[in-house]
């Protein structure tokens, strides 16, 4: 009887009008001259409260910003981490909004105060981060042990490799400022292209073609587009020697029938805009090695990941915008 009585005094507490604070809005992004800099000092904050490395905590709130639709709510707030009301609250709490910090902890719910205002409110970006971190922190402060956490959060094992990846980017680079584009061949190189996506290919079995063909001579060089993780290195019997490389929007980079590869460069490096990464080549429809089936050029492919699945889309659009940025960048030397 007595366990009765406590267990309705929680409830009772969950929905007091202290603990729920129902009439307040949803916590609107901070207006900041820098917000990648505010962002930037709340990851490095919260890693030092939480023992989690800032940049696997600006992975995660990075991963959740690029599988987010366009019209989400968290879009709107500097932390976009949305963790859904029922793990924050608990799953058996009767008030999936709760904020009072002492009835999530006791339906075992993941929010916690890291503002210092005693309640746990999910659209809080503070709140958000400290809670996702401590999460993270009770497997434990190793790698591993933070992937192990990130897998029972998201159960993807993609998930936790990306946002491993990005989180590599962030430590090597040392910020979070990571922006701009590079055109895949060098601005003064022989090359042509033209959109072909969606072409017919035969070669292997009829498919169709994902990716822009850009025609160059042997042994142009190749260049990252973007800052990335370079996740595939090596032969592929359609692409031949090829490269694959994942930004920051979770966009797989596709760069295949190189003549080869830069030597220095290497699966698990981070590579930024205009590094060089191969050569131009015509390998590919074969066994290791295959070569000349095809005048010599690059097939970049553009792959988008959304948290659940990876689709291929037309890269045209984004090589002609590259081309034109670059080409300004050049006028104004």
């Amino acid at each position: 009887m007595s366990r009765f009585l406590v267990f309705l005094l929680i409830l009772s507490l969950a929905f007091s009008p202290s603990s729920t604070v129902m009439a307040q809005e949803p916590q609107a992004k901070t207006k900041t001259a820098d917000p990648e800099q505010e962002k930037f000092e709340l990851y490095q904050r919260i890693g030092t409260l939480t023992g989690i490395p800032w940049y696997f905590l600006a992975g995660v709130d990075q991963y959740e910003r690029n599988i987010k639709k366009k019209d989400s709510e968290a879009l709107k707030r500097l932390i976009s981490i949305d963790i859904p009301s029922g793990k924050w609250a608990g799953f058996l709490n009767p008030n999936p909004e709760d904020q009072w910090i002492n009835s999530i902890s006791f339906f075992n719910g993941m929010g916690k105060d890291g503002s210092g205002d005693q309640l746990a409110d999910r659209q809080n970006n503070e709140d958000i981060l400290y809670s996702f971190a401590v999460f993270l922190a009770s497997y434990g402060y190793t790698e591993d042990d933070i992937r192990i956490g990130l897998w029972e959060y998201y159960k993807r094992d993609k998930a936790v490799e990306i946002i491993s990846e990005y989180a590599q980017i962030y430590q090597t680079m040392g910020t979070t400022k990571l922006s701009g584009n590079a055109f895949p061949l060098p601005l003064h190189a022989n090359y042509s292209y033209r959109s072909t996506w969606g072409d017919s290919r035969g070669w292997g079995g009829r498919r169709i073609h994902e990716g822009c063909d850009l025609f160059a001579g042997y042994g142009t060089p190749v260049r990252s587009v973007a800052y990335g993780y370079v996740e595939v290195k090596g032969w592929n019997r359609y692409g031949g020697w090829r490269v694959g490389i994942r930004d920051l929007n979770n966009v797989y980079h596709y760069y295949a029938h190189l003549g080869g590869f830069n030597k220095s460069v290497k699966i698990g490096d981070v590579v930024k805009p205009g590094d060089v990464i191969g050569w131009v080549g015509s390998s590919g429809y074969g066994n290791p090695g295959t070569s000349g089936k095809f005048p010599p050029h690059l097939h970049y492919g553009m792959y988008k990941d959304n948290g659940r699945t990876e689709w291929a889309f037309d890269p045209y659009p984004h090589l002609r915008k590259w081309e034109r940025e670059e080409y300004r960048k050049k006028k104004k030397r």
